[in-house]
């Protein structure tokens, strides 16, 4: 199902991918999207970061797998065969991101996402960077660049 919102001409038009991850709704813009696949189990990496569940093999690139549930300090569920990885490119790096659904295409107006409210940590402003509101559902718009943990350097 698709959901197009008409722009209001005062503003541009960005296409979004939205997803729900533990019964919320998330989005990003699309052009960051490079596939959607179903769940392929990961191969585990020690120590890697909990939100880190592995990597897999697409098309002979090892591909890191993170869990937003996991990475958003959302409730965390199993991955099942319902589930889905959506392969984003993020930093520079393709990455692929476990979400429980792909829900919509939506192409809305910039003037239509609003600020992430002040309330909010620092922690969750680095993770979304505005809400869009449609019809009963309200989506956060999850900025990219924050998603990836940080990396650390480990001396012997």
């Amino acid at each position: 199902m698709m959901a197009q919102t008409q722009n209001s001409g005062a503003g541009n038009t960005c296409d979004l991918i939205s997803f729900r991850i533990a019964e919320q709704d998330f989005c990003f813009d699309i052009i960051s999207v490079r596939e959607i696949r179903g769940w392929v189990p990961a191969t585990i990496i020690p120590h890697a970061p909990p939100c880190v569940l592995g990597v897999i093999n697409l098309r002979g690139a090892v591909v890191p797998i993170v869990n937003l549930a996991t990475r958003l300090n959302l409730e965390v569920m199993a991955p099942t065969s319902r589930s889905v990885i959506i392969i984003a490119q993020v930093n520079g790096q393709i990455v692929g991101l476990l979400v429980d659904a792909v829900s919509d295409i939506l192409s809305v107006s910039t003037d239509e996402i609003q600020p992430t409210p002040d309330v909010v940590t620092d922690d969750a402003q680095g993770f979304i960077n505005g809400i869009i509101t449609l019809d009963e559902r309200m989506i956060r718009m999850i900025d990219l660049d924050g998603i990836l943990p940080p990396r650390t350097t480990q001396s012997l």
